[in-house]
């Protein structure tokens, strides 16, 4: 089975079985794992070109099967979906909110984008105009609100953010800096969900169903008691700190795809779908 996985530090435990023996060498026999942007994840699924993804839950679509046990989410903070909102007034967060006009937005994940819109369209009812952009450079959100109201940044990028504060908020003062994760919860009350493992359906015509969802879970339940691994791996792959990337894994994401999560993709393509940000999602497809 073709998969196509997250290149970011965020899904490192639930592939730790793929990568750490003594379970990589007989997943090998049964995955083929590619590694890419949470974007181009779902394109490749969506192409035909992989058979399972990790996949943002903006690019689920009804023919393809969530696959039941585990996900990208956060119950409160995430600390890698940031919104950077310029406030030189000093204006409450709402007040400040309301009149952003410009976005640059991360190109890397459709689902942040979206969640994005929501916060503005839905919750906010204003339509600020969005610009894509690589936020990969060091300098990307001073860059990105030089020329923008807002800049919107994710995954590593966004932990690399926080890490030079100090010199984003010299450049421009009263920033605010809005956890999108923290704020989806306020409105909400529901988990902040990122992404899921889908498969196309066709693909498990000569592959148990059971076999990958126990595989999948088994190697985040690996990941989950290995976090010292982890953080001694991706330590010198970011330049923040060992005890940010252990408290990231450990409260900042949440691996277990329950109710909650459920209920919280259903609210997310249909307030998406009311504003026209993404197609409806009747029902989720969940792999029985």
């Amino acid at each position: 089975m073709r998969i196509a996985a997250i290149s970011f530090l965020n899904p490192a435990p639930l592939l730790y079985n793929f990568e750490h023996e003594p379970t990589a060498t007989d997943l090998s026999t049964r995955y083929s794992v590619n590694y890419t942007l949470p974007s181009a994840c779902a394109e490749q699924l969506h192409a035909g070109t992989a058979d399972l993804g990790l996949i943002p839950i903006a690019s689920l679509t009804p023919q393809l099967a969530i696959v039941p046990g585990c996900t990208i989410a956060s119950l409160n903070e995430v600390r890698s979906i940031l919104l950077l909102v310029k406030n030189p007034a000093a204006l409450s967060r709402d007040e400040a909110l309301t009149r952003v006009r410009t976005v640059a937005a991360d190109a890397a994940s459709r689902s942040s984008q979206a969640y994005t819109h929501i916060l503005f369209e839905h919750f906010h009812h204003t339509r600020p105009t969005f610009h894509e952009e690589d936020a990969a450079q060091d300098d990307s959100p001073i860059r990105m609100l030089a020329a923008h109201d807002a800049a919107l940044l994710i995954g590593d990028p966004a932990l690399l953010a926080r890490e030079h504060r100090a010199q984003i908020d010299a450049a421009h003062p009263n920033l605010l800096w809005l956890d999108l994760a923290q704020l989806w919860r306020e409105l909400t009350g529901l988990p902040w969900v990122a992404a899921v493992w889908a498969v196309r359906p066709e693909a498990l015509t000569n592959f148990p169903a059971t076999q990958l969802i126990d595989d999948l879970i088994a190697s985040r339940d690996a990941g989950l008691a290995n976090t010292e691994t982890l953080v001694t791996e991706w330590a010198p792959r970011i330049p923040i700190p060992a005890t940010t990337i252990r408290t990231y894994l450990t409260q900042n994401i949440h691996y277990t795809l329950d109710s909650d999560c459920l209920r919280s993709i259903e609210l997310f393509r249909t307030l998406a779908a009311k504003i026209n940000t993404l197609p409806p999602l009747p029902t989720l497809n969940l792999l029985d």
